[in-house]
């Protein structure tokens, strides 16, 4: 899909997003829904918007509350918005909102919208706890039971060790393994060495330390102020380890593959709460409304491949559907914003995209899709330290990377992803 149908073309003009906190701390009291509902009214009021210009909010959730699954929904009637707005929640695993901002490109092309809330979250403090069929099942027939006696017969067939939930798994489904297990069979596979994903690691949070202390996550920041908690609210992402070394990475065991495993803790992306947001317009409707387009969505590619070849290798595949669609090189970008599920899954994108022979078995192409210059991904850090709740990540990858291209006088940036299911997707981004 290109930038543009007719005269209609979608940009970026604001973004908020609430700092990303450790599951199980800060923020750990907060729902989806909450987080969701703080993160769009903190949106509407730094966009200063007239809530008649609202089309539609869109909202990335990979673990939705049971009782609250359309969270974009729900977010809009929590704020008081007009009723007339309507909420979708979509569900694309960790390239949700990447996928609403694709959505709100693609109405706004179609002429569908004029503005449009693209947006994520997640709280996996709060993740969806699974009951086994046998205990629900049994649950039933206790409620259905009558009197004492059939109650405590019912009651007495359910098994003790049934009435313990099962931990949901972060698990592909399809193949039977974890994320962690396919991210050390592609370490392998790819030649990413337990060296190099530290060292990754160790850029992620040096880079990212390096951006709190100077502010450059400022402007896209807002508090939160959980109901207990520090007065002061939590104003930063709390997965950032500035006094982290190659040392301490390296005294790590490793997670999945205990005995010949890469991937370990500290080169894995923390599990995170959070929630982040985008303020999509089409062009000429929000200069007539005053408002500074300040990115425009160039293109973008959605890929998938078998999760038995590679789960976690959909970036390699889609970054050059992106750049054909835009007609562009990889030379010409000039950033690059490349979610950090594991080191082992950036640095084997990294030997991906540099493969001649990964170009013409994945790609039918004779040429590798070009060198990485490291210097230019993830300049502020990525997911290894900034965290990752599922939904957000997206929404967080596209307003740092807008803002990344005006701090840094760059032309295009990319932003890319994976999925569970072995899916990928990539969007290039034009500062205007």
């Amino acid at each position: 899909m290109h930038q543009s149908i007719g005269n209609r073309r979608a940009v970026i003009v604001a973004g908020r997003r609430t700092p990303f906190v450790k599951a199980g701390t800060q923020l750990a009291s907060l729902s989806a829904v909450d987080l969701a509902a703080l993160n769009l009214r903190q949106l509407v009021a730094a966009a200063d918007l007239p809530l008649h210009l609202l089309d539609e909010v869109l909202c990335g959730c990979v673990l939705p509350p049971t009782a609250a699954p359309n969270v974009a929904r729900e977010a809009i009637l929590r704020n008081g918005l007009p009723r007339r707005i309507p909420g979708l929640t979509m569900n694309r695993a960790c390239t949700s909102s990447l996928q609403t901002a694709v959505s709100a490109a693609e109405m706004i092309l179609a002429g569908s919208a004029n503005a449009v809330v693209a947006m994520g979250v997640e709280s996996l403090s709060q993740m969806p706890i699974p009951y086994s069929r046998s205990l629900l099942d049994g649950l039933q027939a206790l409620k259905r039971a009558d009197g004492i006696p059939a109650k405590m017969a019912a009651l007495a067939a359910i098994p003790l060790g049934e009435l313990l939930p099962g931990m949901p798994a972060i698990a592909e489904t399809s193949t039977g393994q974890s994320m962690g297990q396919h991210a050390d069979r592609m370490a392998q596979r790819f030649g990413a060495t337990r060296q190099a994903q530290d060292e990754w690691a160790l850029i992620s949070h040096q880079r990212a330390a390096a951006a709190q202390t100077e502010g450059r996550f400022a402007g896209e920041i807002h508090p939160v102020w959980p109901e207990s908690g520090d007065p002061a609210g939590v104003t930063l992402d709390t997965g950032v380890r500035p006094t982290t070394s190659l040392a301490a990475l390296g005294a790590l065991k490793p997670v999945f593959d205990k005995a010949y495993g890469t991937v370990t803790a500290g080169n894995a992306s923390p599990m995170t709460d959070g929630a982040a947001g985008l303020l999509v317009m089409e062009e000429s409707f929000a200069r007539a409304n005053g408002y500074v387009p300040l990115a425009a969505i160039k293109s973008w590619s959605t890929v998938a491949l078998d999760p038995a070849d590679e789960l976690l290798i959909g970036p390699a595949l889609a970054i050059p559907a992106a750049l054909r669609k835009a007609g562009l090189a990889w030379s010409d970008i000039g950033l690059t914003e490349l979610h950090e599920a594991f080191a082992a899954q950036v640095v084997s994108t990294f030997a991906a995209l540099e493969s001649a022979a990964f170009a013409k078995e994945y790609l039918g192409a004779e040429q590798a899709v070009g060198t990485v210059d490291r210097d230019r991904v993830n300049v502020d850090g990525g997911s290894l330290a900034i965290g990752h709740p599922f939904g957000a990540t997206g929404a967080r990858l596209l307003w740092h990377a807008t803002q990344a291209l005006h701090r840094r006088d760059e032309t295009f940036a990319m932003v890319a992803a994976c999925a569970a299911g072995g899916q990928g997707m990539a969007i290039v981004l034009e500062r205007l």
